[in-house]
């Protein structure tokens, strides 16, 4: 986990929402216990005590995050979200080859149903009475050294580990993944090779297209 005097990485601020770039390895909100309090939006409270949680990312996921300047802009940020009208883009790097799709722009659609593991929790599972999800993806660059493929992910929905299963369900776990993976692809990096990459949306109160990107450090 990332110390908690690292500074804090804000990409974007003003008086309506907060763009953040969290590391891997960081809770996006409090867990349970005394030694889960230290978060990405606890450590933006403490900068800016009006910011609230819109979206989260899993604690290995790296990257960018969007943050509400108070309950109002919470609302209207959340409404887009559940319009599809905020864009995201991750990078990950996964098992093996992962041909390019056969579609003219070379992006593929993952459709499959997600559903709580309940035995496993808070583990997610393809399950055909799962809620429906769906998952656009593109392959990079193989890497014939490592026998892993560079892949960028679009999610059309937003499930809880939705990019982790659905690239399990492909036959092509992302490396690192404690959760997910085999023991040999969970021990092939010490961290789960998955960023979230690219930010577009139309600011709730101006109307002014915003967009953000951030590099991986992988």
């Amino acid at each position: 986990m990332p110390a908690a005097d690292t500074p804090l990485q804000i990409l974007y601020a003003d008086d309506s929402l907060l763009v953040l770039n969290k590391p891997s390895g960081l809770l996006s909100v409090p867990g349970r216990g005394e030694d889960k309090q230290d978060c990405l939006s606890r450590r933006a409270q403490s900068l800016c005590p009006d910011a609230l949680v819109v979206h989260r990312l899993d604690m290995a996921t790296s990257g960018l995050m969007l943050m509400a300047r108070g309950a109002a802009m919470q609302r209207a940020l959340s409404q887009l979200f559940e319009r599809r009208e905020v864009h995201k883009r991750y990078l990950a790097v996964v098992d093996g080859r992962l041909a390019s799709a056969s579609s003219a722009d070379g992006w593929g659609l993952i459709d499959l149903p997600i559903a709580v593991d309940w035995p496993r929790r808070p583990l997610r599972i393809i399950d055909a009475a799962g809620k429906p999800s769906q998952t656009r993806w593109r392959s990079l660059a193989f890497d014939d050294a490592a026998d892993s493929t560079r892949v960028e992910l679009e999610p059309v929905t937003g499930r809880s580990h939705q990019l982790r299963v659905h690239l399990q369900a492909l036959g092509h776990p992302i490396l690192g993944d404690a959760l997910y993976a085999p023991g040999a692809v969970q021990a092939s990096s010490p961290r789960l090779l998955l960023h979230a990459c690219a930010l577009r949306l139309l600011h709730p109160a101006t109307g002014a297209p915003l967009s953000f990107e951030s590099p991986p450090d992988f």
